[in-house]
């Protein structure tokens, strides 16, 4: 998939700027925001949430990206392929996206003042993933927060040349009409962010 740079950890984060002890800030940040938190220790138990949430909703379609480069996430998608339809190719995704009940796909890292995430969204399928499906998980390994949007600029000009990123804060909102506020209007309306607490293993290509 292509991407803003291949291997963020390695090529963009360094101690004085990323750090696993901004998540409090973002934990508290990202639950004001309406996102869903949901921090499991393990890949086996992210597989298990995402069993359960798929079963509560009735998903019958989930469009994901990210596992070209995570194999643990590749192993959890031919998993849930076995209860539901899940489609990870690029000429699938933009088929079948606006369908889709879920999304799934991978930050970069989280931002404590904000308790936004970074997602490299070059590739036109990452972006529709995180857009198009009312529901939308994005997995992110608690280690990698920076403190502030000041800091994450910093992080993204070691690797930026060109492309696209995005920042996603709490589900899609608007309060255009009388300011009322709306969930779910111009995106999805839950946002779900899966912590796996023993980091992502990236398999670069």
């Amino acid at each position: 998939m292509l991407k803003v740079c291949n291997d963020w950890p390695r090529e963009a984060f360094t101690d004085e700027l990323v750090s696993g002890k901004y998540w409090n800030d973002f934990s508290v940040n990202a639950k004001a925001a309406a996102a869903e938190l949901w921090r499991v220790p393990d890949m086996l138990e992210a597989r298990r949430k995402l069993e359960e949430l798929i079963e509560s909703l009735a998903v019958k379609k989930v469009v994901a990206v990210g596992g070209g480069e995570l194999p643990a996430l590749d192993y959890l998608y031919d998993e849930l392929a076995k209860r539901t339809e899940l489609y990870t190719d690029k000429f699938d995704i933009a088929r079948q996206a606006p369908q889709a009940d879920l999304g799934i796909s991978v930050a970069e890292f989280g931002v404590g003042e904000t308790g936004s995430v970074c997602v490299d969204t070059y590739a036109f399928e990452s972006r529709v993933v995180g857009m198009l499906p009312p529901v939308h998980v994005v997995f992110l390994d608690p280690a990698y927060m920076v403190r502030d949007v000041e800091t994450a600029f910093e992080v993204i000009e070691k690797v930026f040349k060109s492309g696209y990123m995005g920042f996603i804060t709490g589900p899609s909102r608007t309060a255009d009409i009388e300011r009322v506020l709306s969930l779910g209007v111009h995106g999805p309306s839950r946002f779900i962010i899966m912590a796996v607490e023993q980091g992502l293993e990236r398999q670069v290509h």
